[in-house]
């Protein structure tokens, strides 16, 4: 891990470009720690796709790295932010599940893979940030849970080409990976099937988002509309590709500089009325062993 260079704002605005939008709304030191956070998931996040090769040994002597030595930097970071270190191993569990060719069987499956790569980043955001309330730590877990079914619904040909589908198999019967990643020919029946599934998970990811917005009431209010924005941004990735029917699409679908704009002038006067509006937390998914470290 002599190679982890935290590059805090240039990886954020690079690669975590909805997060890099609404980060000027954090306070200067969430800010820079949401970004030193976001470059070390980003550094193992592409070790874990590195060239197609099984890196599960590397992740798993950097957790046992982090874990018991003092001087490495992740455990120096997740120390001085009062994040638990097994959360973040819950991460790199996630990452190394990758290593293999994915396929996910059903919403219990999706919901669990999806705590460990994004519900555990938005667990260590909401200590970043100055979250006390346990209440709230469920909270930011469905928060991270949605965002990452928007990525999959987003990335459903890309995640095809590297062998991984995270649509789930219940959903996506006599669909093989030849078709999602355009190798075979498909049928307007095959092009519903998989429209719909990717439906259903823009759908399930509404939800947890609902969840995620009922512990804003938990978040310091100098850091409660960033929060806001940032998933309303990533929010509307779903929004866009729900409006573009019933369609496979073969390419990543964006936000332009104009709707990033609109998504964040709307969620301001929303934020305003977000007393009146209550949102409830709903219990959508099982329990987690560390959702309360």
């Amino acid at each position: 891990m002599k190679d982890l260079k935290l590059n805090v704002s240039q990886d954020l605005k690079k690669e975590g470009k909805s997060f890099y939008w609404a980060s000027f709304f954090l306070p200067k030191n969430s800010r820079i720690n949401a970004g030193i956070l976001y470059s070390i998931c980003r550094y193992f996040d592409n070790i874990a796709d590195k060239d197609n090769q099984d890196m599960s040994s590397f992740l798993e002597k950097s957790i046992e790295d982090i874990k018991y030595n003092k001087n490495n930097k992740v455990n120096i970071f997740l120390k001085e932010n009062k994040i638990n270190i097994q959360i973040f191993s819950d991460l790199i569990k996630g990452l190394i599940t990758d290593q293999k060719k994915i396929t996910i069987k059903d919403k219990k499956e999706l919901i669990k893979y999806s705590y460990h790569v994004a519900g555990t980043v938005g667990l260590m955001m909401s200590k970043i940030i100055g979250v006390k309330n346990k209440k709230a730590f469920s909270c930011a877990i469905d928060l991270g849970i949605a965002m990452q079914l928007t990525n999959i619904v987003r990335d459903v040909y890309e995640d095809a080409n590297m062998q991984r589908i995270y649509l789930p198999s219940e959903w996506l019967q006599n669909i093989d990976i030849l078709i999602l990643n355009g190798e075979k020919k498909i049928k307007p029946e095959q092009e519903e099937k998989i429209s719909n599934a990717i439906y259903q998970a823009i759908e399930l990811s509404e939800k947890f988002y609902i969840n995620g917005f009922s512990g804003l009431k938990y978040v310091p209010l100098k850091s409660r509309l960033a929060i806001f924005i940032a998933a309303n941004v990533y929010r509307g990735i779903g929004v866009k590709i729900r409006k573009t029917g019933k369609k496979y699409l073969k390419k990543r679908i964006y936000l332009n500089f104009n709707e990033k704009i609109f998504i964040t002038v709307k969620s301001f006067f929303i934020f305003l009325f977000i007393p009146i509006i209550n949102y409830k937390y709903v219990k959508i998914r099982d329990n987690l062993p560390h959702e309360n470290l």
